[in-house]
């Protein structure tokens, strides 16, 4: 206990108010440092007639993230991270491992149908289990601590801030090209824009839920106008008879059984998105109605996008043309939109920069959750008792994608995240497979077929096995090495849990505490 004795005359009012409040203080403090959390401390109310919310109010509003997020947003999350780079640089990539436009057509269609069968998977998930982070709950709840916490080790360290890296990246180099005709921009350049980028988009995820989700808004209805600017400049062709390209479009066509499997990677790289919804479920409005509405419109509108513009992409270039071209959609516009071809680079400059928006909204999500469950830092749960954002989880984020963009090959960057996210991928549609023999218990509001659930784990087994076999390298070792060696740090500091790393943990509370109220 703590006991706090003041004795003072009338004429040491301000000294009694002093000595109170310190007295405040110390028994914030001892009740801190003992684990009692904020809110069994008791908070004045407010006095004088004010109507707004108590400090008591305000701290359990900021200990959890709002709802803010209604349908609209929701599909722009979907559409807005889906379209971002990938349909501007994967095609040629996927072109060059399925060897002619016939099956390059056939793999985009096909990635769309497998992206809508994994979204209504984890539209089922979603609605049964309504906590934020993506798989990370979803795999809590199957297979227990241990997978969940592998999962959050390997998306919060690598997949999400490289997924970060390299659409900044795409938007740097998208920007910088009009400014360089004729010849590839700096790297220097592109790696300085794809910071300034990186900053100032964890900088609007920390202001702000609401200006996130309009900026978000607003660049996925740009990134639509560039997606219907290509669409109908390919039909204007195809009725003047520019066919050439897709007459033949079988010919020549050499699939490998790990080629296969790299279309497929590129192709799934420009979907990539589709579980984006999941990572903020809490901060959905109506979760039940809104989370499978938003997956049923966002993806098949996304697919038939991407099967069109490619469609568009064959009327202008030839398949040797584009695998040569180093921006594909560039090439497109300065050969079809002349003297107005300037405005694709813009605009897919916007499509980037909203994907980024997305990728980082949703990456600070999992960060936070995971901290939350005791598999990250307690910092990272933390949220904005002002701006009630996960200022720390989006900041960690951050600083993670700034040295993912050192490296700057994207496509090895692409294959490298496709691996293991894949993984995590089947591991998920597992989760639902076996959880409706173990938790038949739970409300389902929605469900899906388990034999569309049993499709998911064999083509993401088979996603990650086809390369290895094909062609082994050693980067899917160390990310294997990588994935696994989590459980080094896993048994010390989140099964132990030792004393003295409670003890830091708590004082550095006790600073973000008085340091919060001292900035408000």
């Amino acid at each position: 206990m703590v006991t706090c004795v003041i004795t003072c005359d009338c004429e040491n009012k301000d000294k009694l108010q002093n000595l109170t409040q310190m007295a405040r203080h110390c028994f914030f403090i001892k009740r801190l440092l003992t684990g009692m959390g904020e809110g069994s401390i008791k908070k004045r109310q407010p006095h004088n007639g004010t109507t707004g919310p108590t400090e008591k109010e305000k701290t359990e509003k900021a200990t959890a993230l709002q709802k803010d997020v209604g349908l609209l947003s929701g599909i722009c999350l979907i559409v807005g991270t889906m379209i971002g780079s990938g349909i501007f640089i994967s095609p040629k990539s996927v072109l060059l491992y399925s060897g002619s436009v016939g099956p390059c057509l056939l793999i985009w269609t096909a990635c769309g149908v497998l992206s809508t069968l994994g979204a209504l998977c984890y539209a089922e998930l979603g609605t049964m289990i309504t906590k934020s982070g993506g798989e990370y709950p979803y795999l809590m709840e199957a297979f227990g601590s241990i997978v969940a916490y592998l999962y959050s080790w390997t998306t919060v360290i690598v997949l999400k801030p490289s997924s970060f890296a390299i659409i900044a990246l795409s938007f740097a180099e998208y920007t910088a090209t009009p400014f360089y005709p004729g010849c590839t921009p700096p790297t220097v350049i592109i790696k300085c824009l794809a910071i300034a980028s990186l900053l100032i988009i964890v900088a609007i995820n920390c202001i702000s839920v609401k200006l996130a989700s309009y900026v978000q808004n607003f660049f996925t209805a740009a990134k639509l106008v560039i997606i219907l600017v290509i669409v109908v400049a390919g039909i204007v062709l195809l009725a003047q008879g520019k066919t050439q390209n897709l007459s033949n479009a079988f010919d020549g066509s050499s699939m490998s059984f790990g080629a296969i499997g790299l279309a497929f990677y590129n192709g799934l790289w420009a979907y990539d998105g589709w579980n984006q919804l999941n990572f903020i479920t809490e901060e959905l409005r109506n979760p039940y109605r809104n989370l499978p509405l938003a997956i049923i419109i966002g993806i098949p509108l996304v697919t038939v996008c991407y099967v069109l513009v490619n469609i568009a992409y064959f009327t202008v270039l030839t398949p040797s043309e584009l695998l040569v071209s180093p921006a594909v959609a560039v090439t497109f516009g300065d050969r079809v939109l002349y003297p107005l071809s300037w405005i694709v680079p813009l605009f897919v400059a916007f499509s980037t920069f909203g994907a980024a928006n997305g990728s980082c909204f949703t990456a600070g999500r999992l960060a936070f959750v995971s901290g939350r469950e005791g598999h990250m830092v307690k910092i990272l749960s933390y949220v904005s008792l002002r701006r009630y954002t996960p200022s720390p989880a989006l900041i960690f984020n951050g600083i993670l994608s700034l040295f993912y963009i050192i490296p700057a090959d994207i496509n090895s960057l692409i294959n490298y995240f496709s691996f293991a996210q894949w993984a995590f991928y089947g591991l998920t549609a597992l989760s639902l497979i076996v959880m409706r023999f173990t938790r038949k218990e739970l409300h389902r509001p929605v469900r899906v077929p388990i034999v569309i659930a049993a499709l998911i784990v064999v083509v993401s087994c088979y996603l990650v096995l086809a390369p290895i076999i094909d062609q082994p390298e050693l980067e899917y070792l160390y990310c294997t090495i990588f994935i696994f060696g989590g459980l080094i740090l896993y048994y010390p500091f989140v099964y132990l849990k030792p004393r003295w790393a409670r003890r830091i943990m708590s004082k550095l509370n006790v600073w973000l505490h008085f340091s919060t109220k001292n900035s408000d």
